[in-house]
């Protein structure tokens, strides 16, 4: 465990290492069965980013200082280098981890990154961070809601791990202060991979969190180092399709 972020870890610790980060609103745990299922090959460092699950709560929460605890959790494992998985606004994230430290992140995957968030869109979600429900059942419709088609074994789980009773009432883990100002930080200009990097942009084509600007960006910065696949699934992919998600992680890691 780093000084401010709780870490969950699977696999082997002697297997190659996945630092694996989870979006706005997310907890590391959320990589749990896709790390035990279909990455068992790896070891997988999946932190809870500052402000979400058990982490610490306290500012800032901006990109930067998010990139400076995970290259805590680096130090304190002894990872020299590193592949780095980063979803949704964890992929921003994993981009300012590999301009801050570009030595120790050997391979990039993006998952969705949500590097074309538009500042009207950004203020709607903001203003619906703190959501409180008046029970765990309310809780469990909520959930439901936001992952249509899980199972329900998928969302009694998250329930359990990301939601909390406090004064009678139910509300998800994670800061509403940290997840506004997350949103305001994916208005800024993305930060593209660094030249020399291998990246793999895996975009889902059903939602508009990538756009056609930032994949012509990315090829233009790395050339043959940059790999693009789409695949027909929502912003959740590796909730959605994790056996196709998985294979494509698998495949670029190694």
């Amino acid at each position: 465990m780093s000084d401010a972020l709780h870490v969950h870890s699977y696999g082997p610790v002697d297997s190659p290492p996945l630092l694996m980060l989870h979006g706005v609103c997310g907890h590391g745990a959320r990589f749990r069965r896709l790390a035990e299922t279909l990455l068992r090959g790896y070891h997988v460092i999946a932190p809870d980013l500052r402000g979400h699950g058990l982490s610490d709560r306290l500012p800032p929460w901006t990109l930067e200082q998010h990139a400076a605890d995970l290259l805590r959790v680096l130090d304190s494992r002894g990872l020299d280098k590193t592949t780095v998985v980063g979803h949704s606004y964890g992929g921003l994230v994993a981009l300012h981890l590999a301009h801050l430290a570009p030595r120790r992140v050997g391979r990039l995957v993006l998952l969705d990154p949500a590097v074309n968030v538009k500042p009207e869109q950004a203020l709607e979600y903001a203003q619906t961070a703190e959501v409180i429900r008046a029970d765990r059942g309310e809780a469990l419709a909520t959930q439901r809601h936001d992952w249509p088609g899980e199972p329900e074994e998928h969302i009694e789980e998250e329930v359990a791990a990301n939601w909390v009773e406090v004064d009678g009432t139910w509300r998800p883990r994670y800061s509403p202060a940290a997840v506004i100002t997350a949103w305001s930080e994916m208005c800024r200009a993305p930060v593209l991979p660094l030249p020399g990097l291998p990246t793999l942009l895996v975009e889902a084509t059903r939602e508009a969190f990538v756009g056609p600007d930032f994949v012509k960006a990315c090829k233009f910065a790395l050339g043959d180092e940059f790999r693009h696949v789409g695949l027909d699934l929502g912003h959740m992919l590796y909730l959605e399709d994790p056996a196709a998600t998985a294979e494509l992680i698998d495949g670029f890691a190694r």
